[in-house]
């Protein structure tokens, strides 16, 4: 069996190991939820004081020009680019994914009608994250289109000529199950379709290549993997042969031409740019290039190759852990096993007392969530920034001690709260 011991060697050998010095972690806290919300970087207070003091306080207006605050949703798209295989000026971070996945879908719907007029089919995974769902749902009724929802391994066979756009996420936020993206965009693409992606459990956690996969459109989340802080920014990125093809449908100032121009008539700016809609929340766009900072930091050491490694490293001993140590105690596996489909989570199941024994855990200092459904889902994240395998080690300690000592059924641990 893998003991602690094992767990800090593997810690002093891991050439990642200093970035963890990046961030501001709770003394005695196991954070493994950096997949709903990146921990806080160390440089993000200093540099939002200095947004608030300086650059908003003294520069006021003047900022704009003369500390780059106009120039920042590109500045930090280009950034974002280089994670996700994008090239510089085709990503902006701006708005939200929720927001971001609207522009984009009603541009791939537009592209699809104005292509192939008898295409009345969106396609996409039943258990896909919900706001995504009632983002397709709502532009299907306006358009008088039909969403067609299938089980992951009914992807293939729902796509055929009357397919419209295919939308998935990378990573499903419930399984941590991942998509082939190359392969999956090449079969919707053999059917002449769209393929629309949420990266919102991938920006910053696996490998991603979407000019390599000929991908069509995509979003993603500034708070998970990227740092950002909560409710920071999101990011769109458009492939070049469809940027220019419609307008978003939230044409706003800041996707003008030339907003400071004054038009009355919306005149769209070229590319990516086009995809912003109103003035941008400098302050939140400041916290999120320090979230940035944490990643581009391991570059050096071999940047999104040697964070996917370590995560399929920390992900395969997790899972090792506790089948070791909590078998025979009710735990189901719903992430892959295989590396080609895992994302950097992990999701045990549960029939009784999921929600519980987070809770339970969260009171010890382990951070995990539940997700409810059939089954309920508790999931860990596993953020190759921050995380040392010792931290591994103990949060499967933890988890096998909450369950062998029943804690998970206090009446405290078993009230639902607004978050989960």
């Amino acid at each position: 069996m893998t003991t602690l011991q094992d767990c800090i060697a593997l810690d002093v050998q891991d050439p990642l190991r200093h970035l963890r010095d990046l961030f501001s972690l709770p003394e005695g806290v196991i954070y493994l939820d950096g997949n709903s919300l990146g921990p806080l970087p160390k440089a993000a207070p200093e540099r939002i004081a200095r947004a608030v003091r300086q650059e908003w306080g003294e520069g006021l207006i003047r900022s704009w020009n003369t500390a780059g605050w106009f120039e920042l949703p590109q500045r930090l798209g280009n950034r974002i680019a280089t994670l996700v295989g994008a090239l510089p000026g085709e990503v902006v971070a701006t708005d939200s994914t929720s927001i971001n996945l609207f522009k984009v879908l009603s541009a791939a719907l537009s592209i699809a009608h104005a292509d192939k007029l008898s295409r009345r089919t969106l396609v996409s995974e039943r258990s896909n994250f919900p706001t995504d769902l009632y983002i397709a749902e709502a532009l299907c009724k306006e358009r008088g289109m039909t969403l067609r929802l299938v089980e992951p391994d009914g992807i293939a066979r729902a796509l055929d000529t009357d397919t419209a756009v295919l939308m998935l996420t990378h990573v499903n936020y419930r399984t941590g199950a991942m998509h082939d993206l190359r392969a999956v965009t090449a079969a919707a693409h053999a059917v002449g379709a769209l393929v629309v992606w949420d990266l919102a459990h991938s920006a910053g956690a696996v490998e991603v290549d979407l000019h390599g996969a000929d991908a069509d459109f995509a979003v993603g989340c500034g708070y998970k993997y990227l740092n950002g802080g909560p409710g920071a920014p999101a990011f769109v990125w458009a492939h070049p042969r469809h940027a220019d093809r419609f307008w978003q449908p939230l044409a706003g100032w800041w996707g003008h031409a030339a907003p400071f121009a004054f038009t009355p008539d919306y005149r769209p700016a070229a590319g990516i740019t086009r995809y912003m809609c109103g003035t941008q929340p400098i302050l939140s766009m400041t916290a999120l290039e320090c979230g940035l900072d944490t990643l581009l930091a391991a570059e050096p050491l071999g940047g999104m190759t040697a964070l996917r490694r370590k995560s399929l490293a920390l992900t395969d001993l997790f899972i090792a852990l506790v089948e070791e140590r909590c078998g025979g105690r009710g735990l189901g596996l719903a992430t892959p096993r295989e590396h080609a489909r895992r994302g950097s989570q992990v999701c045990l199941t549960r029939d009784e007392g999921a929600h519980a024994i987070v809770q339970a855990l969260i009171a010890r200092g382990v951070i995990g969530d539940f997700r409810a459904g059939r089954p309920d889902i508790l999931r860990f994240g596993f953020t190759p920034l921050y995380l040392r395998f010792a931290d591994v080690w103990n949060a499967a300690e933890h988890l096998r001690e909450v369950l062998d000592s029943g804690e998970w059924r206090r009446d405290e641990f078993n009230r639902q709260q607004a978050v989960t």
